[in-house]
Parts: C-alpha cells; sequence; structure tokens
C-alpha cells in the first residue's frame, strides 16, 4: 500500500477541537497486552479528568505541568545532545488510576537500594491509522540513553524527535505502512498532523511511539505516568517490589529482564548490553556470556563510562588502542571496527578472551582475564560478578 501523500489536512471545528478522543477505555487502565508489540501500557481518556467534571465542564483542560525527577533532561530545543553514555533500564513502573507519579515518590525510586539513574515520562493511547498506540513523550537528549545501543546510536531519529516528529517502533511501523517524511493525523485531546521522523526497536514492552515533551503535553498526555529505573548490579526483582511498594495498589512494574519482555532487535541484532554479551559468548565455545557481562560492568558499567581511562583505554571494554588494532571486531558490519561501539567492543573482548584461554576454563580462564587487566583481585572480582550474572539469570 502506497505512504499517504503529505498535504493540508482539514482543520477540525471548534466543537471537534473541544471533543474528548474516542479511546480504548473510560479512564486510565493497565494492560498487560494488547499493544501492537504486546506488554504493558496506560489508556488515557480525558473525558473523566476531574480537573473538568467537579466543575461540569467538558472543555480541553491544559495538563499541569510534570513534576522534575532526580534525573536532570536536556531542554528540547530542535537539537539533540550527542550520545555520552548508556543507561540499561532495569524496571519499568506505569502508574495507573488515572494520576502521575509524585515527586516524592520518584525521590524515594531513587533511594532504593543500588538505583543509579530514573527517570519520569509522561505518557498515554493515541489513535494513529485508526489503532490504539501507546505513547510516550520524552526529551530525546536525555532518553535517548535508555534505548538499545543500536536504537541510541541513531542520532537522525532523535534530531527528529527533537523537531516535534512522531518516532515508532519498527513493528508500529511495519504494521500501519508508515513512511519517513510524511505526515498522519494523531488523535488524541487534540488532533494535530505530525511526520513521521523514523523507527527503531525502543526496547520498552507495548511502547510503540514517541514523542517530544511538548508534543505530549499538546496531545494532553498523563504527566509523569512512568519510570524507567536503572540498577547495575541489583537483583530485578527486589527493584520490582521496591518499586511497586512506592507507587502502591494499581502500578504495574515490569522486571525489563524477562524473556517475556525482551524486545526484538532490528535486523536481528542484540537490544541490549545483555543479548550483546550473549550473542558474542557464542563466537568462543566454553566462554560464558556471563564473564563478558561482568567485565563490561566493571570496565565500564555496561557503557556508562566508555571514556578514555587515565591508562588510555577507551570504550564501553576500555581497550587500548593498541590491543584494538589487533583484536578489534566489525560486530555490526558496517566496514569499520569501531572500539567506541558496543556492537564491536563487545565481540572484540570475546576474541580477545578466546585467544587467551578463556573458552577451555579453569586456570585457562583465569589467565585470560588476568590478561584483560593484569591484576588478581581484577580477575576475582569478574569471576565473582560472573557467579552473581549466572545465579540472577538461570
Amino acid at each position: 500500500m502506497a505512504p499517504p501523500q503529505a498535504g493540508k489536512q482539514k482543520r477540525p471545528t471548534s466543537k471537534a477541537r473541544r471533543r474528548p478522543a474516542p479511546l480504548a477505555a473510560a479512564g486510565i487502565a493497565l494492560l498487560v497486552a494488547g499493544s501492537l508489540a504486546g506488554g504493558v501500557y496506560e489508556v488515557i481518556d480525558t473525558r473523566n479528568d476531574p480537573r473538568r467534571t467537579a466543575a461540569g465542564d467538558t472543555s480541553e483542560v491544559p495538563p499541569t505541568a510534570p513534576p522534575s525527577g532526580p534525573v536532570t533532561n536536556v531542554a528540547d530545543a530542535g537539537q539533540v545532545a550527542p550520545l555520552r553514555r548508556v543507561v540499561p533500564p532495569d524496571v519499568l513502573a506505569v502508574r495507573g488510576g488515572g494520576g502521575s507519579i509524585t515527586r516524592a515518590q520518584i525521590a524515594k525510586i531513587a533511594k532504593l537500594a543500588k538505583v543509579r539513574d530514573v527517570v519520569a515520562v509522561s505518557g498515554g493511547a493515541v489513535q494513529l491509522q485508526g489503532r490504539s498506540i501507546n505513547t510516550f513523550a520524552v526529551d530525546p537528549s536525555s532518553f535517548r540513553s535508555w534505548t538499545p545501543p543500536g536504537t541510541a546510536k541513531k542520532t537522525d531519529l532523535w534530531t527528529a524527535l527533537a523537531a516535534d516528529q512522531f518516532v515508532v517502533s519498527a513493528t508500529a511501523a511495519e504494521q500501519l505502512q508508515l513512511a519517513r517524511g510524511f505526515q498522519y493525523p494523531i488523535v488524541a485531546r487534540t488532533m494535530p498532523s505530525l511526520t513521521m521522523g523514523g523507527a527503531g526497536t525502543l526496547g520498552l514492552p507495548g511502547i510503540d511511539m514517541l514523542v517530544s515533551r511538548k508534543t505530549g503535553t499538546d496531545l494532553g498526555l498523563v504527566p509523569n505516568v512512568a519510570v524507567m529505573v536503572n540498577a547495575p548490579g541489583a537483583n530485578p526483582a527486589k527493584v520490582v517490589k521496591g518499586v511497586g511498594k512506592v507507587l502502591g495498589a494499581g502500578a504495574n512494574v515490569v522486571n525489563l529482564h524477562e524473556r517475556k519482555y525482551q524486545a526484538p532487535a532490528d535486523g536481528g541484532r542484540p537490544g541490549s548490553y545483555m543479548d550483546l554479551y550473549r550473542q558474542a559468548a557464542t563466537t568462543c565455545p566454553g566462554l560464558s556470556w556471563t564473564v563478558l557481562a561482568a567485565i563490561g560492568q566493571v570496565e565500564s558499567d555496561h557503557g556508562r563510562n566508555a571514556g578514555r581511562s587515565s591508562a588510555g583505554a577507551l570504550g564501553p571494554m576500555q581497550f587500548m588502542p593498541a590491543t584494538w588494532r589487533a583484536y578489534g571486531v566489525d560486530g555490526d558490519r558496517d566496514g569499520k571496527a569501531d572500539i567506541m561501539n558496543p556492537y564491536d567492543a563487545v565481540p572484540g573482548a570475546a576474541k580477545y578472551l578466546c585467544a587467551n584461554g578463556a573458552g577451555k576454563g579453569g586456570k585457562q580462564l583465569y589467565r585470560a582475564i588476568w590478561h584483560y587487566n593484569h591484576a588478581d583481585w581484577y580477575v576475582q572480582k569478574v569471576l565473582a560478578l560472573a557467579r552473581a550474572y549466572a545465579a540472577r539469570f538461570r
């Protein structure tokens, strides 16, 4: 089917603009399935906005400004900041009952054991091409860090989002036959025609569209309806329990490490660091992916601190440039072996470990890790973390 041609859209009448969008359910309802990709999502209906019904008013009510969370966002200005780190989300929580997650609740979540990063987003369901689409409104400059590495690297995608275009999951783009650069009417509290800026793997169960925070406000999405939590080294199940206790009954809190919530990656590529470790380990028979995960955590905290070390090492797996020239891998087949690219660096680490006998286990594995960093404390720390990963992800 050919994509619809861009052009003028019929402007709704004043009465039509005031009419709430016909969405899938009255009020806010949490569902565990039903989106294009399946998973957790919010459905909103402005008809039940208490700010209206209390006064018997059915006119449009501007949403309140979302409370600020512990994560400082870069302001949207039609441009997007460079990708400086990757923040793998461990837990996604969506507030039920029609309300927003409060500043106090965000602060409590940020203080949970081993929680390092928290980001709050507006969200809700809108209609696109006659289908209900679960949408987050985000700051592209900061939120890109929370998406899978391949998507986070797509600067053009985030630049489009910063310019108030919309971005969809690869699944939504295919099922709804959306074409980049074309305009589509988005039906919510208002009915703007927005340009599709691109598609990619979002890595969020049930979320199939992203818009800018400005667009989210215009559409009437619920402020701070969801939070994403990063807690490196924590047991995700314990984080889920802690977040659930903070948010109370009605919240849907998801452990994103559960296999059923793992989103498919673009072109069959891994969609997260954990997937990268698993795939790279298969290139070295006998090497457990948990060893790569442990090294990734020690060296850069899974890409968060990938800059140059005091010794001159670089990238998510902290290779010395001379070592990289010998063992670098073009893992994503883009024609270059990039020390800063996790799709290259992780398989490069597997290659280096394998060359030093890591696949043989025992003393050979110890020796191979020692070659990675010449210190016994380092080897012992990596092996201890590898055992912890093995116990957590059986």
